[in-house]
């Protein structure tokens, strides 16, 4: 008598219809994933560029003038180190608004140096 095996395993059929459940949930959680990362730069962006510039007030209450350079601020201690733009992703893309009178010194304003627009249609470079 010969005992008939078994085989164990799935079929084509349940392959294919176990990939395309998988594809269908990815097509749902992969924008939504996209879309969370970058409301989430925004977010840190609108944050690095509020305490920037609550960090030049505050220097400037201090010394009656505006520092000459960002690192001036980290020689200073008002800031351990100079935030990085997440769209960017670099602390060398900030754009220095200089005051309106050279003697008060070198960084009056910080704006983002990133090109393009964020999700509400403004351009980084006006925040």
């Amino acid at each position: 008598m010969s005992k008939r095996r078994q085989a164990s395993g799935f079929t084509l059929i349940e392959l294919l219809v176990v990939m395309a459940v998988i594809a269908t949930l990815l097509t749902l959680a992969v924008p939504r994933y996209f879309a969370s990362l970058e409301k989430s730069r925004e977010a840190v962006l609108q944050a690095n560029l509020t305490l920037l510039r609550q960090t030049l007030d505050k220097y400037y209450g201090d010394k009656g003038k505006y520092p000459d350079a960002l690192a001036e601020l980290v020689d200073s201690k008002y800031l351990r180190s100079v935030p990085a733009d997440p769209i960017t992703e670099s602390n060398l893309t900030w754009i220095i608004v200089p005051p309106p009178q050279p003697e008060m010194g070198g960084v009056y304003d910080v704006k983002s140096g990133a090109e393009g627009t964020a999700r509400d249609g403004s351009a980084y470079l006006d925040w």
